[in-house]
């Protein structure tokens, strides 16, 4: 009989390590198609000029801004003054040392360059990935939180709370999010500025409609992810706590929501990593993200292959560390 079990499960492990190696040698022919297509058309790869695009190391220029003489350079230690008088006036410029490119008693006109120095800055994925990751945590931290409330109000015996949140929910799940970026844009933005700038108040930046068009949608699907998980607490469990002299907030705070949200945990993850990807609709609105930025990068470079690929793997690469968070949790939450 035992002898039996093993030769099953040797069996079992055979069937499972083919499936595997025909896995692997599918990805393989995949790769392989995949280049030789581009051989075909005579695409000529270039991975070296990537990583410019993820730091490059930039020349600062520091130029007079007056024309005039330059009276003294006084340097201490790495760091030099270079003080340049003209006419009338005189101008102070705080320069390195190492690139000082003129000296007491030269003449500089207007635009001449007084010293230089190299600096490393991030490149156009870094910049488009950290706006990316911006967005969608503000978009995902406002999203929870209209969403909660907005779950609640749909479940309540409130008219007025329940009727608002029904239609939020409809509203904006019946529109494409492009759709209400736009309004969010073109329409309530310019609205609600004219009347700041009239009022003397500073505008919103379009950064700011852009988190409120992709709190507002992920809001909506998470009030119907917390509805269905409140829904799905058995009504004893809100009885018993009344019964026990629990108002119906503590009870909800304290019985209710503590077991939806072990059971609302994956889908929202699966929201949220939804609302990632769509952070790249963002673009329409000059907001450099992620995917505007490859976009530019691709302009100049003509190397959409390698830049788009990276593009993707960008992506994948904040959405499955967002899900193993939330395996994680989930793991947490069992234990």
């Amino acid at each position: 009989m035992v002898r039996g079990r093993n030769t099953g499960h040797r069996s079992f492990a055979r069937r499972q390590t083919m499936w595997k190696v025909v896995f692997f040698i599918g990805l393989f022919i995949v790769c392989l198609g995949f280049y030789y297509a581009t051989q075909k058309a005579e695409y000529i790869w270039r991975w070296n000029r990537v990583p410019q695009y993820f730091l490059y190391e930039d020349t600062i220029e520091i130029r007079s801004k007056i024309a005039g003489e330059v009276t003294s350079v006084t340097t201490k230690g790495e760091e030099s003054i270079v003080v340049v008088h003209g006419d009338g006036e005189s101008e102070q410029y705080k320069v390195p040392a190492k690139g000082l490119m003129v000296q007491q008693g030269d003449t500089v006109y207007m635009g001449d360059e007084l010293s230089a120095y190299k600096k490393w800055k991030p490149g156009l994925f870094i910049q488009g990935l950290i706006l990316t990751m911006e967005l969608s945590s503000l978009g995902i931290f406002f999203g929870i939180l209209l969403g909660l409330f907005a779950g609640l109000a749909r479940v309540s015996n409130n008219p007025a709370l329940k009727w608002s949140s029904i239609t939020y929910i409809e509203l904006i799940r019946g529109s494409p999010l492009l759709v209400q970026i736009m309004i969010w844009y073109f329409v309530l933005g310019t609205l609600i500025n004219t009347l700041l700038a009239r009022a003397g108040l500073p505008e919103i930046p379009s950064l700011w409609f852009g988190v409120a068009s992709l709190a507002i949608f992920a809001g909506a699907y998470v009030a119907e992810i917390v509805r269905a998980g409140i829904q799905s607490i058995h009504k004893g469990q809100m009885e018993a706590a009344r019964s026990l002299g629990m108002t119906t907030g503590l009870a909800m705070r304290k019985i209710i929501l503590p077991q939806a949200f072990k059971r609302i945990l994956p889908p929202l993850a699966g929201q949220f990593i939804s609302l990632i990807k769509d952070s790249s609709l963002l673009g329409v609105i000059a907001i450099r993200e992620l995917t505007k930025a490859t976009r530019e990068a691709v302009t100049t470079s003509l190397m959409p292959y390698e830049l788009w690929l990276m593009c993707g793997l960008l992506y994948l690469v904040i959405t499955f560390s967002l899900s193993m968070f939330v395996q994680y949790l989930e793991r947490r939450m069992v234990d």
